[in-house]
């Protein structure tokens, strides 16, 4: 698997698939690229698609902390496309806020966009600023975990919260030990995600996003998605819906199949130029 400087990071790069249509796929906080191995078994004939670690994550080079995460990843992507575009971007959670965020800076670089579970927090709560109080305290136990300084207990309670539905325990003890390495980056993308810290939102950008836009959402996936995914609606001007049935914030990698079917089918619907 080759590694490469992109955006002046060392990030370990996979190709996956055999199609012709070319895509950028963009892992979730916590993940890494190969986490997208079951939803491109369905994409193979469709896809040729390059997945990345981000930055801290998977074989790429750890976050110095210096620049601010997301757009170090949005940067990393954009190099690694090397202007080559358009080419279709799927993200998932954070890595789908990337996605949007490369859209935003990079509209040259980007075909269609597809945007599973975002967590474009910000959007949620300038919708429903009554909401405030109530994610709060739904994220008390994370906070108070890394208020302390007990990276585990923070990796524990944010899992139950946003991860696969497995129970902490029952995990392997590698992954256990992958996620609390790297549970700092859950804050690191904060200033992103809840401050809006590129301007996403309150510049108006969205609303100027010129390429068509698949929303993915679990539907057991905590409320907050909806919401952010009908601001996103309201506010980009071309967005079709998808609900996973039984799915929750990981359904890219839980129910890998119907994400694919419904990747497909909206591919299907705006096919290249």
């Amino acid at each position: 698997m080759p590694m490469t400087q992109a955006g002046g990071h060392a990030t370990h790069v996979v190709r996956m698939g055999q199609g012709r249509r070319q895509a950028l796929l963009i892992h979730c906080s916590l993940g890494h690229a190969g986490g997208w191995a079951p939803m491109m078994v369905a994409l193979d004939d469709l896809l040729d698609a390059t997945a990345y670690d981000l930055p801290g994550h998977g074989r790429s080079a750890d976050w110095d902390g210096e620049r601010e995460i997301q757009g170090l990843s949005t940067d990393t992507a954009a190099a690694l496309l090397g202007g080559a575009g358009p080419v279709d971007v799927i993200g998932h959670s954070f890595g789908a806020t990337v996605a949007l965020r490369l859209a935003v800076e990079h509209p040259a670089l980007v075909r269609s966009l597809v945007l599973i579970e975002p967590v474009f927090f910000a959007v949620a709560l300038a919708d429903h600023p009554d909401w405030a109080e109530a994610h709060d305290a739904d994220m008390a136990a994370y906070r108070a975990a890394v208020s302390a300084g007990d990276p585990e207990a923070a990796a524990r309670a944010f899992t139950a919260r946003w991860g696969d539905g497995r129970e902490w325990d029952s995990l392997p003890e590698a992954q256990r030990a992958a996620i609390v390495q790297r549970i700092h980056l859950i804050e690191a993308g904060a200033p992103a995600i809840y401050g809006d810290c590129a301007g996403l939102l309150a510049s108006g950008a969205l609303e100027r996003i010129a390429v068509p836009v698949l929303l993915v959402e679990g539907g057991n996936s905590p409320h907050y998605i909806a919401a952010i995914n009908d601001g996103l609606a309201r506010r980009i001007p071309d967005t079709r819906r998808a609900v996973i049935d039984g799915a929750g914030h990981m359904a890219p990698i839980t129910h890998a199949d119907a994400v694919a079917a419904q990747i497909r089918a909206f591919l299907r619907d705006h096919a290249p130029a």
